[in-house]
């Protein structure tokens, strides 16, 4: 979901193998139990390398396209396994945060980098802080965008309340929405990808703090987003890292949307104390996509991050 407003979308990527950051579609084999599994990932910029990996799980990558950061940095969006053209896992309850954080290990692995920045946006942002904890050798420097560090009830509570709000707040101009907590808290594992794609478009406008203002913007891509339906069958405990986040080492960026219903401030808070000298960045009138929503305020962010710990991205 690749809009900005000051830019042209990019290009969609084209096979390239010579070299792991050859810009391009790249596939790697990962071994997984007796199975070997195809993990594709996408480069495209120029600069110090950053991974980025995406949410859901089970939504398609191309909605992080970040074309604002690829002028300042050698992006690399993981494509994960159970979307898009990557593998399929023969179990599917196996789509678990363990997983999600091997395949990206095998990622970072095959690029052959000391080092990476490592970027994770929502349920990537839980495969990130992981990675974090478990490799911390990889991680040079870490953003956590619009995630959290623990899911459960209470999480998802918090979550179809700020839905019902927003709801309310709509309802009268846009009936609609008052299918949007059943939306959210549909089980998406027993639909074909066709019918959890519609599902996750139908109340996409929560994402956004003024969708409806801006819709001539969003709405070309609410319909190109994908959702596929298989990692909702994974199984493990809910995530949880609180009392973990002391031991990353990696300086951090913390950057939230103040409007993002699903993993706002609130949570963002939470990783900003945890983690020593994180840094906490609240995007203004901005929801659960500020990349899409205010692509300069995010992108400078993110750039400004990186130089005040790195000494600069050129």
């Amino acid at each position: 979901m690749n809009v900005s407003p000051e830019s042209t979308p990019p290009r969609p990527p084209v096979e390239e193998q010579d070299s792991p950051l050859s810009p391009g579609t790249h596939t790697i084999a990962v071994r997984h139990g007796s199975s070997v599994i195809e993990q594709r990932y996408h480069v495209a910029g120029t600069g110090p390398v950053c991974i980025a990996h995406s949410g859901g799980p089970g939504i398609g990558w191309e909605y992080l396209r970040m074309p604002l950061l690829e002028q300042d940095l050698t992006m690399v969006y993981v494509e994960p396994v159970g979307t898009g053209a990557s593998g399929r896992l023969p179990d599917a309850r196996q789509y678990n945060l363990a997983t999600y954080t091997r395949f990206l290990h095998a990622v970072i692995e095959h690029l052959a980098l000391p080092e990476v920045a490592l970027l994770g946006h929502s349920h990537g942002g839980f495969v990130a802080q992981r990675y974090a904890l478990d490799h911390p050798e990889h991680v040079a420097s870490l953003i956590l965008y619009d995630t959290s560090p623990v899911t459960g009830d209470d999480f998802w509570s918090v979550a179809v309340a700020n839905m019902e709000r927003f709801a309310q707040r709509h309802v009268a101009e846009h009936p609609e929405v008052a299918t949007y907590v059943a939306g959210l808290t549909a089980p998406l594992g027993q639909l074909d990808d066709d019918g959890a794609t519609s599902v996750l478009r139908s109340f996409l406008p929560t994402y956004f703090y003024d969708y409806w203002g801006r819709e001539d913007e969003f709405g070309p891509a609410r319909q190109m987003l994908r959702m596929y339906a298989a990692p909702a069958r994974g199984e493990g405990p809910p995530f949880d890292v609180r009392g973990e986040l002391a031991g990353v080492s990696a300086p951090t960026l913390v950057l939230v949307g103040e409007a993002d219903f699903i993993c706002g401030p609130r949570w963002a808070q939470m990783i900003h104390d945890e983690v020593p000298g994180a840094q906490l960045v609240v995007l203004d009138k901005t929801g659960h996509l500020g990349h899409v929503e205010t692509p300069e305020a995010f992108a400078t962010a993110v750039v400004t991050f990186l130089a005040s710990v790195h000494g600069g991205t050129e």
